[in-house]
């Protein structure tokens, strides 16, 4: 088995792939709407032989580039592997578990360097399986070789942890994607919230989704799109490892594990962030329980009141509190 930590930088050179690299489409931040567009790629089937949309793309000299530029919404993580050597596929069969693990805060990029020449040039050394991060269009060595699935989730999660501290928070449909002239059919204020994301102007977007909301109180998309700005806003400046070290030397302090339950929702551990702070919802009151239970409300909107994690969650908060 390769060593996966074994380091793989300056071997890429990916810069003349595909032409001019453009952003998605669709972009959207962590659990809104869908952030894969860029025209209709075709899925990579995982190895049932069905087909996660959204979650997986494959990739070619033609469109590679297309791909990378939507890495400044969604992280990918992008599998080389050759249809030459078919036990290689086992690698990307194994991403795409863990993307759909991890519910679309990763895309997973299928790279057949068989039948990519262009490709197989900018790999050196040509190995395959290969996995290389890719965040905000840069090329994040990750391993070469095969490792266990469990491994993989582990440098996946520290992936999940570079795209956090910049800034790249956003999540991929794992459901049916529109193509590209039905993406581009975005109501106008949330196109106006997604460009503002995409040229990191929080506050922009935060105002386009407040419209939104004002002339449609009903519209979830920008409720959730709303919730979505405020985390990305309240961690962009925050220093992961800091965070989490001031957490862990004093588990009581509500400030600093209210920062950590939000890096926790960006990197995708959910449950987590809610343990975290139902815990302390127990043992504080008054002005401190409240601030807590309303950042759990708010972290339960960003990721969705459709989701059973916030279900469970809301009946754990309620239980805390009487």
């Amino acid at each position: 088995m390769s060593d996966p930590t074994r380091a793989l930088r300056g071997a890429v050179d990916l810069s003349g792939l595909g032409g001019p690299a453009r952003p998605a489409s669709t972009p959207a931040p962590a659990g809104g709407p869908t952030a894969a567009g860029g025209g209709a790629p075709a899925g990579a089937p995982p190895a049932d032989g069905g087909e996660i949309d959204g979650l997986v793309v494959e990739a070619s000299d033609a469109n590679f580039n297309q791909i990378v530029g939507r890495t400044s919404i969604v992280p990918a993580v992008a599998v080389v592997w050759s249809s030459q050597q078919p036990q290689s596929r086992a690698l990307l069969d194994d991403a795409i578990d863990i993307a759909t693990a991890l519910e679309g805060r990763v895309q997973v990029v299928g790279i057949d360097v068989a039948t990519n020449p262009g490709i197989m040039q900018a790999v050196q050394p040509p190995e395959v399986p290969l996995a290389l991060g890719l965040v905000s269009g840069q090329p994040v060595p990750l391993f070469s070789g095969m490792v266990d699935k469990e491994q993989f989730r582990a440098v996946v999660d520290q992936l999940l942890q570079v795209a956090v501290q910049n800034g790249v928070t956003g999540r991929v449909s794992a459901s049916d994607v529109p193509a590209e002239s039905e993406a581009d059919e975005l109501p106008p204020l949330h196109q106006e919230a997604y460009d503002a994301i995409e040229r990191d102007d929080l506050d922009a977007a935060t105002a386009a989704y407040e419209k939104a909301i004002a002339a449609d109180p009903k519209d979830t998309d920008a409720q959730l799109g709303l919730a979505q700005v405020a985390l990305m806003k309240r961690t962009r400046d925050v220093d992961l490892q800091a965070a989490r070290e001031a957490a862990a030397s004093d588990p009581s302090d509500v400030d600093a594990a209210l920062v950590v339950a939000d890096l926790d929702v960006l990197g995708g551990h959910v449950e987590d962030a809610f343990v975290r702070l139902i815990d302390l919802v127990r043992v504080t009151a008054d002005d401190e329980r409240e601030r807590i239970k309303t950042r759990l409300l708010d972290l339960f909107a960003v990721v969705g009141n459709h989701d059973e994690r916030v279900r469970k969650g809301r009946t754990s908060l309620m239980s805390a509190l009487f």
